[in-house]
């Protein structure tokens, strides 16, 4: 099975695709940007993609909710994975002597304090696609005097050196994978059974009117719905009105189906994005 991932070789959604897929033997397809990644899924050259959609740090990936459901793909499946950054270079490199770091924007912001050290010190923090790519830059170049933000696995795998490890500020740090796909095999392989089913990722609209929001969470509420998500995301060309995405953690699938019978009347646009197995936290 050929699954698309955000970044190359080593990088953090390697390691989420290799956790979710480990009973299942797989072939990585390496995309650099997340719009590439959505490209190869459109094109069915790939049977699904592994895309952060929430860090724990950070917060939520807006774009990435926007771009799997402009895609009309579907999630069916979660992964959550510990981040761990570390800050590696070539060997025999000191931090002492590093001039740049690179990694990609969001393993930036996770690693604020240490980062902000080294900038008052000269370094200069540069913003890069990915965090494993940022380390097979400073390999295949042979960078000197540079260093990248990026897993243990990237450092191995490019035979570089971690300078220091758990480089972030919390933790804490885990960061939410989804596995999308338009292949509804797939989703028939992950779940098979119903039964197993106990998480909805939804996308509605509603009326420019007041109170609407909170009817709909009332509703939700009566019917035990798990209320883990809701996010709003501007709607383009109609000013001040927007999208909520919400995720939805429940017991009974047809209660469940039930709260969604129960709000589509006062709702307009209603996707359900997924329906899945909930991800367990490491």
């Amino acid at each position: 099975m050929k699954v698309a991932i955000q970044g190359g070789y080593g990088s953090f959604h390697e390691l989420a695709a290799n956790e979710f897929f480990k009973e299942i033997s797989i072939e990585v397809v390496p995309c650099v940007t997340f719009a590439d990644l959505f490209e190869e899924l459109n094109a069915n050259r790939v049977d699904c993609g592994v895309v952060a959609v929430e860090n724990s740090v950070v917060g939520s990936l807006l774009q990435n909710h926007s771009l799997i459901l402009e895609n009309n793909l579907n999630i069916v499946g979660e992964h959550y994975l510990r981040v761990i950054q570390n800050l590696i270079a070539l060997p025999g490199e000191k931090i002492g002597n590093l001039k740049e770091i690179h990694s990609h924007p969001v393993a930036i912001m996770q690693c604020h304090i240490f980062l902000s050290k080294l900038k008052r010190k000269g370094v200069m923090i540069v913003d890069s696609d990915d965090t494993a790519l940022s380390a097979k830059r400073i390999r295949e170049k042979n960078l000197k005097g540079v260093g990248a933000l990026a897993s243990k696995t990237a450092a191995k795998m490019y035979n570089l050196e971690i300078l220091q490890p758990s480089v972030e500020d919390n933790k804490r740090n885990f960061t939410r994978f989804c596995i999308v796909t338009n292949d509804s095999r797939l989703k028939e392989r992950l779940t098979p059974e119903q039964r197993g089913v106990n998480k909805a990722s939804l996308c509605f609209s509603l009326p420019h009117k007041s109170g609407k929001l909170s009817h709909v969470l009332s509703i939700l509420s009566i019917y035990d719905m798990n209320l883990t998500k809701i996010q709003s995301l501007p709607i383009v060309g109609r000013e001040w009105e927007y999208f909520f995405y919400t995720d939805l953690i429940f017991n009974e699938y047809s209660r469940y189906r039930s709260a969604i019978d129960a709000i589509s009347p006062i709702t307009e646009n209603l996707t359900i994005i997924g329906e899945y197995r909930e991800g367990k936290m490491p």
